[in-house]
């Protein structure tokens, strides 16, 4: 998968610590990108779109 066009930002779940931060990059299509903070060059998971909005929801909902 060709990463090179994903724009990367802190996730807002993110604690402000220096710790366990995640970024997510959700600009290309058909894909939702997440990689530790920590360790940018470790690769990233994939998600289809769906899959990422009830993740994110289920957190909400927690």
């Amino acid at each position: 998968m060709d990463l090179t066009g994903a724009r990367w930002r802190k996730s807002t779940r993110s604690g402000n610590n220096g710790g366990n931060c995640v970024e997510v990059a959700d600009n290309l299509p058909g894909v939702v990108l997440v990689r530790d903070t920590k360790d940018r060059d470790g690769g990233a998971l994939a998600f289809a779109p769906d899959a990422w909005r009830a993740f994110v929801a289920g957190l909400t909902r927690a």
